[in-house]
């Protein structure tokens, strides 16, 4: 498991290297036309990281009931408070949207999409979307949320995905992403053989692959557990 500062500074540090080799900036990050980064700065992490409650730029602290159970980081995603922690699988993807599509959107839906994927191919049934909610949902109670935040199209933060049951204890320290009287479960409650997270991140490197239509290879740098190389700009 990896404390959570330790990777955001690593993200910070990858989108800094798409940052980089881009023209410079217009008046709004978000509406840049310069060209794309070179395609090999994108990368996919995956990892566990160690007990952490996260609020986004704009979260209420009141939703964290138990002060004091972990650790708490204030940082510069959107979304309210969540919790990461051993046995949820984290994925941040780290993209220059121009190479996709820029629309932050259907980013997000892209992502609901591919966890869906993933959750189907580990024998999860009845996942689904929520109508003005982000995040996947099982039966009533939230098994995958979604938080993000991008600079001039360049993704970073990205999905938490609960598999193992040790995922769950922590959120009762908090009402996860605000929402009253909603709950959470992890893949593991849906199967009649639990798997590990190692095991359902197989699951999610396949279902990006196929939603963003690219190829995740070994990491260039040690420090990040899964890059890839595009191999096509339609999806």
């Amino acid at each position: 498991t990896i404390p959570f500062n330790d990777m955001w500074d690593f993200q910070k540090e990858v989108v800094q290297r798409h940052l980089d080799v881009l023209s410079p900036p217009s008046s709004s990050e978000t509406t840049s036309s310069s060209s794309p980064s070179p395609s090999g700065l994108d990368s996919v992490i995956l990892l566990q990281h160690t007990p952490v409650y996260t609020l986004g730029t704009a979260s209420d602290p009141d939703f964290i009931q138990e002060k004091g159970r972990v650790d708490i980081v204030r940082m510069d995603r959107g979304g309210e408070v969540t919790y990461h922690g051993p046995g949820q699988l984290v994925v941040y993807p780290i993209l220059d949207l121009r190479r996709y599509r820029q629309d932050i959107h259907w980013y997000m839906r892209a992502l609901e999409e591919a966890i869906l994927l993933a959750l189907q191919s580990a024998g999860v049934q009845g996942a689904m979307r929520e109508d003005d909610v982000t995040g996947v949902w099982v039966k009533n109670n939230k098994i995958a949320a979604i938080g993000i935040k991008a600079r001039r199209w360049v993704t970073m933060h990205g999905l938490a995905v609960n598999v193992e049951e040790s995922s769950l204890a922590n959120f009762e320290g908090i009402v996860p992403c605000g929402l009253e009287g909603r709950s959470v479960t992890c893949v593991n409650h849906h199967l009649e053989s639990p798997i590990t997270v190692q095991e359902f991140s197989k699951h999610i490197k396949d279902a990006l692959e196929k939603v963003f239509r690219i190829y995740m290879k070994a990491p260039s740098d040690t420090r990040i557990m899964t890059d890839f190389q595009k191999v096509s700009t339609e999806i």
